[in-house]
């Protein structure tokens, strides 16, 4: 019976939901530590962003007034009242526009601290005893609005105009108080909630600089991946092709082949593995060497010449990626069957060319100047990538990865199939990018004795080169 589960089975589903729970409870006992020791040693976010209500307590100052109006010892109660009403209505509007940089700085907010300093002047004058705390009160929203150089002078200023009007209406011993609370409610407000604003900007900067890193490592690690794979599962492509032609007629030859194949295999899991952890250096010889072996196992016959002073190793390193993802549109794209690379070395800059005799560009007319070229390599029609063997025996391999054999004396340059290579893919373009950032410039188009040409200009100096991945 397919339903019953002996005493065995169902032993090991109960150990098996026991386990699931145990690590369970381990996580959240590991998430709730985490938690713990980020808020203990202030690591965890700061909390919410201070705002006007924190200032309202502060109004407990003028109670003294209130209760003045409220038992009768004020004059003129409904004036005392109206200027209750206007004292505590502008200070709620500055105080709760002081805590938004644009708010604060705007001309009507401005305003609004200029009719507050006048309520609390005609209060004072005309009542003075409990409503000269609405001096403080004042310095306080001064405190809030007026931050950066002029805090310290309008606070300065405040100060005395509030302990000389404090000296005319209650005497020396009231002004000394007053003037002192003014001057602390002003400059302790300024300095707190701008060390407040400088710390959540300082940390909002530090996130947009964490979060700039990630992109700048996610777009290495994509520009890197593609360079090194393109060319790679090109090779391979390449060569296995060659191996199952040769299979039939020469199986020495074909397993040759396939050594090769697992000898770019183990080269490029250990690219990968240098790109995973950033630091692959390219260098410029080795991949001139690797250049040539897949130009030979794509019939193409490579023709490379250098001359000039040796190279920083930074600029190795991007006319590397600029040889490794010219050769691989070369066997990709452009049934050549010659491909010449040239480094010249000068006083100042170094050229990189490397011009094939293939197909080139039909019908779009030359690129513009840093156009990257020929990713996909494909066009309207029949389209094939023609690949040669090594003895020279032809095969096209069309867009539906099928592959025909040619003749038995090979498929020429004049027998194959019209081509058209599409310029604007991601490899070339992202070795502009590179290449620009080192101060360099790269161009590719077709070339005006046919075929195509890429060309990558950079400076000599290795001081002047910023490697970007």
């Amino acid at each position: 019976m397919t339903g019953w589960r002996g005493p065995r089975d169902r032993g090991a589903v109960r150990q098996g939901a026991m386990e699931r729970w145990r690590v369970r409870r381990e996580c959240s006992r590991t998430a709730r530590r985490a938690r713990w020791e980020g808020g203990k040693t202030g690591v965890g976010h700061p909390g919410p962003a201070p705002t006007g209500f924190s200032l309202l307590p502060w109004l407990l100052l003028g109670m003294g007034a209130f209760s003045n109006v409220i038992q009768g010892d004020t004059p003129n109660p409904w004036i005392g009242v109206l200027g209750l009403l206007a004292f505590n209505s502008l200070y709620v509007h500055v105080t709760f526009r002081a805590f938004d940089r644009a708010k604060r700085e705007s001309v009507s907010n401005r305003v609004a601290l200029g009719l507050l300093g006048l309520v609390t002047t005609g209060l004072a004058l005309g009542y003075g005893g409990n409503w000269l705390m609405f001096f403080p009160l004042l310095g306080l929203a001064t405190g809030a609005t007026l931050r950066g150089p002029w805090v310290g002078r309008a606070g300065l200023l405040l100060t005395l105009y509030a302990g000389a009007l404090s000296w005319l209406r209650a005497g020396w011993d009231e002004a000394t108080g007053i003037a002192y609370a003014t001057f602390l409610s002003s400059m302790v407000t300024a300095a707190i909630l701008g060390l407040s604003e400088a710390v959540r900007e300082l940390r909002a900067a530090r996130e947009e600089l964490a979060r700039r890193a990630v992109e700048k490592e996610r777009l290495r690690f994509s520009r890197d991946l593609h360079d090194l794979l393109g060319h790679t599962l090109s090779v391979v492509v390449v060569k296995s092709e060659a191996a199952r032609r040769l299979a039939s007629r020469d199986l020495d030859a074909a397993l040759t082949q396939i050594a090769d194949i697992e000898t770019v295999g183990r080269q490029a899991l250990t690219e990968i593995r240098e790109a995973v952890t950033g630091y692959r250096e390219g260098s410029l010889a080795t991949e001139l060497t690797r250049a040539r072996s897949a130009l030979s196992a794509a019939s193409v016959r490579p023709v490379v010449r250098q001359s000039g002073t040796p190279l920083a190793p930074e600029t190795e390193a991007l006319l590397g990626w600029v040889v490794r993802e010219a050769v691989t549109n070369v066997v990709r794209h452009s049934d050549a069957t010659r491909c010449e690379i040239t480094v010249e070395s000068a006083a100042e800059r170094v050229r990189l060319t490397v011009t094939d005799n293939g197909t080139g560009a039909s019908g779009g007319g030359v690129p513009d100047a840093g156009a990257s070229g020929g990713e996909s390599g494909r066009a309207s029609g029949r389209e094939g990538a023609y690949v040669f063997g090594s003895e020279g025996k032809g095969f096209s391999k069309g867009e539906c990865g099928g592959a025909s054999r040619g003749g038995d004396a090979g498929v020429t340059a004049g027998e194959r199939a019209p081509r058209r290579r599409v310029v604007g893919g991601t490899g070339l373009k992202g070795l502009t990018e590179r290449l620009a950032a080192a101060g360099g410039s790269l161009t590719a188009g077709p070339s005006p004795r046919g075929g195509f040409t890429v060309t990558a200009v950079l400076p000599v100096g290795a001081d002047e080169l910023t490697l970007t991945g």
